[in-house]
């Protein structure tokens, strides 16, 4: 029998200003996601990360025990509905909450706009906007008070398959409020570098729009300038 966990059960010893919060955090095993999920909990949310890959989910959410957080790993492919609906049920199961859900539409390729194959751009498009449709429809069937961050396609990118996607997202945040849909949109201007100092703002936006004091705020599309990240310098050895 599972045992039903209360949100302030998931929260650190220390004061944050998310304290006693439950956050879903999808693609939290990687890039800003694992940057997002650390710094929610850093903030004293209890993080719910979700992601294709046991290990490498199970890793990250070890990583922020380890440093005083809480977080439980959800095996999901949320381009999937279904497997969404699936977690999402899992995490009410075990929280009996879900306060708001940080969501990764910010699947790229280096595949040029006329050499894309179909497969290629439909597993884009599923993965950034079925995924959003997906996850903003059954939140407003099912918990119309949780807010839903998406981080977008990063600005950085220029092929022609990025504007529908960006566009669809887009489209779906700004006219959201006038069905009472909690969302917001932020969208880096590069890729993930890795290096949490360089990519602190968009963590800070996220935890900003996590805060209960701005629960009104929605249909926001927020760009979030990045420094460059810097640039991987090759061994000359490797290049003889």
């Amino acid at each position: 029998m599972t045992r039903r966990v209360s949100s302030s059960d998931a929260s650190p010893a220390r004061a944050g200003v998310l304290d006693g919060q439950i956050i879903a955090v999808t693609g939290a095993d990687q890039g800003y996601g694992r940057l997002v999920s650390a710094a929610l909990a850093r903030e004293g949310a209890g993080v719910v990360l979700i992601g294709d890959n046991s290990e490498t989910l199970a890793a990250a959410a070890s990583g922020i025990e380890l440093a005083g957080g809480a977080a439980i790993p959800i095996k999901a492919d949320v381009s999937v509905p279904l497997d969404w609906l699936s977690a999402q049920n899992r995490v009410l199961e075990i929280f009996g909450a879900l306060h708001g859900i940080v969501h990764l539409a910010d699947k790229r390729t280096n595949t040029v706009f006329n050499m894309l194959s179909e497969g290629e751009w439909m597993n884009l498009f599923n993965c950034n906007v079925k995924s959003t449709v997906a996850i903003a429809q059954i939140l407003a069937r099912r918990l119309p008070d949780t807010w839903l961050t998406v981080i977008g396609p990063h600005l950085d990118e220029t092929g022609l398959q990025v504007y529908p996607q960006r566009g669809a997202i887009r489209g779906l945040v700004e006219n959201g409020a006038g069905v009472d849909l909690r969302i917001n949109l932020v969208s880096p201007s590069r890729a993930s570098s890795g290096d949490e100092i360089l990519d602190r703002p968009l963590a800070d936006a996220v935890v900003t729009l996590a805060s209960p004091r701005l629960r009104h705020l929605r249909g926001n599309l927020m760009d979030i300038p990045l420094a460059p990240a810097p640039k991987v310098r090759v061994p000359e050895a490797y290049l003889l």
